[in-house]
């Protein structure tokens, strides 16, 4: 029954898209007409927890655990290898269960031998299990993923998040590489972050709304639909900013519904040190190919360094130095919320 939600989860993912509702569009930045740069001073090399990476834009968790995955999986590691782009794998706890359908996750390890690669566990999982997982494919760091509302929408779901937040801190102790805690697309609260980090928890990976939506994966799976929840969580930009208010540079991964290099840029804008990818780049391969798959990562890397060319940031770190003004909706939450976002407003763009 795994195997087969597997395939069902990227047929859905593909036939729903996502719905960009992620509130980037509030997510304004200044424009410096004197950036005194060029394109070939940008350097896009970018720091998670102690890894340091070439690329700041990562293959967010996606399949595995069937295979017809280990093919998505495969593509998806020749790019990173190729891109210098950091990959996630989706969820081994089929693996775990079923050691037949581990190949689907070791391809990423074979075909990127020298890549930044994260496991990924759910938080139901046991520390010799999340042991068992960084083993299985090497990697050089773990993500946890949260995903309640997913599990209580989906028909053969967990009903039960008992001691969650103490199994996350078990595997915290005695991991070998560094926990990254990723919500699904329901978001990160600032409260919940702030109860992340008090266990250990290295990064954050705040899954916004606006990305593939999970909880309408799952309504598409139900003989009876609650698509009134499909509508749930909170949006990238928010959950951003709240988790920003809580962890600095270098600790948080920004991922939801985010498609474009300009959308990239503004999360980097705001904090992230990273950007999550996933039902972009898993919709160009299965529709477009191998060839579009790779020219669509070149321009996410094209983009990104024309854009910090244009603000006068040579690096991903200095675009926090860049203005932005928050606006709408995003603004709104954050009033209400007690978040301070003046101080975005107030940097100054000035040559260096």
């Amino acid at each position: 029954m795994r195997i087969s939600r597997k395939m069902e989860h990227v047929h859905y993912a593909l036939e729903l898209g996502q719905s960009r509702q992620q509130g980037l569009s509030d997510i304004k930045l200044v424009h410096n007409c004197l950036p005194e740069t060029s394109t070939d001073h940008i350097a896009l090399t970018t720091t998670i927890g102690d890894l340091i990476m070439s690329s700041p834009i990562l293959i967010n968790a996606m399949t595995g655990g069937a295979q017809e995955t280990e093919s998505i999986n495969r593509e998806l590691a020749i790019l990173a290898r190729e891109k210098g782009m950091p990959m996630a794998v989706g969820s081994q706890m089929s693996a775990i269960k079923n050691s037949e359908v581990a190949p689907s996750y070791q391809i990423v390890r074979r075909e990127n031998p020298n890549g930044v690669i994260f496991a990924n566990l759910g938080s139901e999982a046991s520390t010799e299990q999340a042991l068992r997982a960084i083993d299985m494919i090497e990697a050089n760091a773990l993500q946890i993923h949260l995903n309640v509302m997913q599990e209580l929408i989906m028909p053969e779901g967990d009903r039960s998040f008992i001691g969650m937040l103490g199994r996350i801190e078990s595997i915290v102790r005695q991991s070998p590489v560094p926990v990254i805690v990723k919500e699904v697309g329901f978001g990160i609260s600032r409260d919940n972050a702030k109860q992340l980090q008090e266990v250990g928890v290295q990064v954050l990976d705040v899954g916004g709304s606006g990305g593939t939506n999970f909880a309408a994966i799952e309504n598409a799976r139900r003989p009876s639909s609650l698509a009134w929840l499909n509508d749930w969580g909170t949006p990238t930009s928010i959950t951003l900013l709240e988790a920003l208010s809580v962890y600095p540079w270098g600790s948080v991964i920004a991922s939801g519904g985010i498609t474009n290099a300009l959308e990239a840029a503004k999360a980097l804008t705001l904090g992230a040190s990273a950007v999550g990818m996933a039902g972009s780049f898993l919709r160009v391969l299965r529709t477009d190919g191998v060839d579009a798959l790779h020219s669509f990562a070149d321009e996410l890397h094209q983009g990104l360094i024309l854009i910090m060319t244009a603000l006068g940031a040579p690096s991903v770190q200095a675009l926090t130095q860049c203005p932005v003004v928050i606006m709408g909706e995003t603004a709104e939450w954050c009033q209400t919320r007690g978040i301070d976002i003046t101080s975005y407003a107030a940097r100054m763009n000035r040559s260096k």
